[in-house]
């Protein structure tokens, strides 16, 4: 296969990602960012040794290239997962690659997340005057409907009118994948959303637009909320980094420490497999583990042994 043929066929493949597989937008952005990055190493290749080599032989070449530029496990194994993808699809075209990939063993990273006392000093302590934006309404509506359901922040920005239902606390998420599921509020997120849909929100009948928009009427981009959240950030009496993720992280592990079952909990966050919802568990082991060195007598080495 050649380079224009490849090109042509990559193309029809992010169509395929897009439209018969429903791949989320990121991930399509993500593999077409990876292949056009191959587009590059497989032309500088051939203009460099003046040849042309099996597709296969490039794609090995490619990783090799990644793995001696110190790129991280977890991109590699992204693209991995991208060319994979790309074989079976090529397939249906009569076109074996037999690529011979192994995925690098990822690290998992323990999610990070807020405390229970930050959180609520954000949501309660922070009054909507001390917020610098044009929009103090909708930016802790935004903050409290994250905390409150523990949805993506791509899912947030997604959210149409017609799918909050703001009476029975419910609204449609549409997940990774267009998978459909319900969230849930409490009555905090749905005063919250009132508020901001009766005082800053452009009145509509159109139930069609976006619940959360801009000061042009446009809905929200993950961008516009990360910048939310930088805004957020300054009202920590400990300077940390928050994302919308870091919320999501947050809900997960507050409710898994207040003994809500882990199938709730993976069933909440639209993960498929229990397996992504887990790692929240660690988080929780790692504080007992904390708390037993702490407090438990046997690990306090300053304590004397009472004489018999």
């Amino acid at each position: 296969m050649r380079i224009s043929e490849f090109t042509e066929k990559k193309d029809t493949f992010l169509d395929h990602l897009k439209i018969e597989r429903n791949m989320s937008h990121n991930t399509v952005r993500a593999y077409a960012a990876d292949l056009k990055q191959f587009i590059e190493f497989w032309n500088e290749i051939e203009r460099t040794e003046q040849q042309a080599l099996p597709l296969q032989q490039t794609i090995e070449r490619f990783f090799v290239h990644l793995y001696y530029k110190k790129i991280d496990k977890s991109s590699i194994a992204r693209k991995m997962s991208c060319f994979k993808s790309f074989e079976k699809f090529i397939k249906t075209f009569g076109k074996d690659l037999s690529l011979k990939l192994t995925r690098p063993r990822v690290d998992k990273k323990l999610p990070v997340y807020l405390s229970v006392d930050e959180i609520f000093h954000l949501l309660d302590t922070v009054q909507d005057s001390d917020l610098p934006g044009r929009h103090p309404k909708r930016d802790k509506a935004i903050l409290e409907l994250l905390y409150a359901t523990g949805i993506r922040c791509s899912e947030l920005i997604g959210i149409h009118i017609r799918d909050i239902n703001i009476e029975d606390k419910v609204i449609r998420i549409y997940g990774k994948g267009r998978k459909e599921r319900i969230a849930l509020f409490g009555e905090k997120a749905k005063a919250r959303i009132i508020e901001y849909l009766s005082e800053e929100r452009p009145h509509t009948t159109n139930r069609d637009e976006h619940l959360f928009v801009s000061y042009r009427n446009t809905p929200l981009t993950t961008r516009s909320v990360q910048r939310i959240f930088e805004m957020f950030r300054k009202f920590l009496k400990v300077d940390r980094h928050i994302t919308p993720h870091k919320i999501r992280h947050s809900f997960a592990t507050h409710l898994l420490n207040q003994g809500v079952d882990l199938r709730v909990v993976q069933e909440l966050l639209g993960h498929k497999t229990l397996a992504s919802t887990e790692r929240y568990t660690h988080v929780t082991s790692a504080q007992l583990a904390e708390m037993c060195d702490t407090i438990h007598p046997i690990h306090d080495m300053t304590k004397k042994v009472p004489a018999e």
